[in-house]
């Protein structure tokens, strides 16, 4: 019997506090995954480098992960029940057109092409960036799911 539950996206912040006990965000993230994420979640490219990225940083969370400790995460998840790979197939323009007009800069580039992916995969992308919800209008709402700490 298939999960009628969402699929679901998570973007780098979520990836980060979902590996990560002694992230503020930790609590929501495990609180949504125990109830609702697991069944049918997944991360894609972009999730994948931008958690590597951030975690492997020397300013993040004291001297940082190595590289091979990063991905060493990344191949654990994916052993998870529930766990998905979404594949980057799509061009950016393609996938944000629907709300382009409400992309209000450089920093919401990557959050726009998850939600896009997220819309066109009829899936949810999960966040704690409030501002997604702007992108998202009353069009896409179903498509997001802003998660508090």
């Amino acid at each position: 019997m298939r999960s009628t539950k969402p699929k679901y996206l998570l973007d780098v912040n979520a990836l980060i506090a979902l590996a990560d006990p002694d992230s503020d965000d930790y609590p929501a993230i495990q609180r949504w995954f125990d109830a609702d994420g697991n069944e049918n979640w997944g991360v894609c490219p972009l999730t994948e480098a931008g958690f590597i990225r951030v975690t492997t940083n020397p300013k993040y969370r004291g001297p940082g992960r190595t590289v091979a400790q990063a991905t060493a995460i990344l191949a654990e998840f994916s052993k998870t029940n529930g766990y998905s790979y979404w594949s980057i197939r799509d061009p950016w323009t393609d996938l944000t057109a629907s709300f382009a007009s409400r992309i209000q800069g450089h920093n919401q580039i990557t959050d726009a092409y998850l939600l896009g992916m997220a819309i066109k995969e009829n899936g949810v992308l999960v966040t704690f960036d409030k501002a997604v919800a702007y992108m998202a209008g009353s069009e896409f709402p179903r498509h997001l799911l802003v998660l508090h700490a």
